[in-house]
């Protein structure tokens, strides 16, 4: 799955800043029929967790009212530098993780 993770170009110390998180995935609810009239197997991405130099600053468990590629945004803040990382489990297992590295502007 390709995802991504969106923060501003300049991070100051302390001060809040959007982090805006986007994952490839189909969403599928369950109730969608494919070409043949049969239903499309349910899979929705369960349970999301992003952590900033390991320590969790934004976790959820998304459901089948969540549009297919789903798009986030929280705000958070940081004293120092670091990298986020942002893990995700669908209902078939497959796990996926992104990272990217915050650079704060002293």
């Amino acid at each position: 799955m390709v995802a991504r993770i969106i923060v501003p170009a300049n991070i100051a110390v302390n001060k809040p800043f959007e982090v805006r998180i986007l994952i490839q995935h189909p969403m599928e609810t369950g109730f969608r029929q494919d070409m043949m009239g049969s239903l499309i197997a349910k899979n929705v991405i369960r349970s999301l967790s992003v952590t900033f130099n390991s320590e969790v600053v934004f976790k959820g468990s998304l459901g089948t009212g969540i549009a297919a590629n789903p798009s986030l945004q929280f705000w958070m803040k940081a004293s120092q530098s670091g990298t986020l990382k942002m893990v995700w489990e669908d209902d078939l297992g497959v796990i996926g993780e992104i990272e990217k590295s915050i650079e704060i502007k002293v």
